[in-house]
């Protein structure tokens, strides 16, 4: 099923449900529920069934992934680069350390919100938004700052929401 996503009207509603939200996860970090990983797991395949990534595409407009050394690797090949070359293009060391991309949206996000490098993206897209991980409770501060970019993270953490709200 396909959904015409307003990233603007998401945008305002992802803000304005952070404070709950942020609620949300001191609670969960609180009480740490034994059934967390399994829930947000259940809800990410279905929240998934209703939200297409190439709808929305804001993970790419409005963030970057870290680069480790094997992405970067990968990608300057992929360039036929040199690897300081790909860093000098593409990346700069942001104040925790890690490699990031110098622009948004990303350079390698097509008209379309196609990746053009899908097939080589670095771990952290492959990976994104880590909400079918293991020990989601060690990860709960980044998927609360994932809810005012990802509309399935908002989405998954209304539903947990709903949990603790009876």
């Amino acid at each position: 099923m396909k959904s015409n996503l307003d990233l603007e009207k998401f945008a305002q509603e992802s803000k304005s449900d952070f404070p709950a939200n942020k609620k949300l996860k001191e609670k969960l970090k609180k009480t740490k529920p034994k059934n967390l990983d399994s829930r947000f797991h259940q809800l990410h395949e279905e929240v998934f069934q209703e939200i297409d990534c190439l709808d929305c595409a804001n993970c790419c407009k409005t963030t970057s992934p870290i680069f480790i050394q094997t992405d970067i690797d990968r990608l300057a090949k992929v360039f036929r680069m040199k690897t300081s070359v790909f860093i000098e293009e593409y990346l700069y060391l942001d104040t925790d350390g890690d490699y990031v991309l110098k622009s948004a949206p990303c350079p390698f996000l097509g008209a379309d919100n196609k990746c053009l490098v899908y097939e080589d993206r670095p771990k952290a897209c492959r990976e994104y938004p880590h909400t079918d991980r293991k020990n989601m409770l060690g990860i709960l501060d980044l998927s609360l700052k994932n809810t005012l970019v990802c509309p399935a993270v908002h989405k998954i953490f209304y539903e947990i929401g709903k949990d603790y709200r009876k």
